[in-house]
């Protein structure tokens, strides 16, 4: 159990480090991807970007497949800082959800909108 948590932490430090460029979101947004906010429904309340939909990262897996989003859907994810993005994207990734980017934070990614 304590490997495969190092595991998860290890690759999701991983792809928190690989993706996160505001521009590169934006583009993928701008391009019709499915916004997704991981952060908490509370968190989500109180500001979240135009047009996303809240999927706290602890299910995220659950609730695509209940949802039925297509495992080549164009994705980003955000949440505070990128941590919990990273975790979600790791998630999906292993899934299949082949086409899944981790957008970062909400500050760094609101205010390049404003730009």
């Amino acid at each position: 159990m304590i490997l495969v948590t190092l595991l998860t932490l290890s690759t999701s430090q991983l792809a928190v480090a690989a993706d996160k460029d505001p521009k590169v979101a934006w583009d993928m947004i701008d391009a019709g991807a499915l916004i997704v906010d991981v952060r908490t429904a509370e968190e989500f309340a109180a500001g979240h970007l135009p047009n996303a939909i809240n999927i706290p990262f602890e299910i995220i897996v659950s609730a695509f497949k209940e949802r039925k989003i297509a495992k080549d859907k164009s994705v980003v994810l955000y949440c505070r800082s990128g941590r919990r993005s990273g975790i979600a994207f790791d998630a999906l990734v292993a899934q299949g959800y082949s086409n899944s980017y981790n957008g970062g934070g909400y500050v760094p990614l609101m205010n390049s909108l404003k730009k």
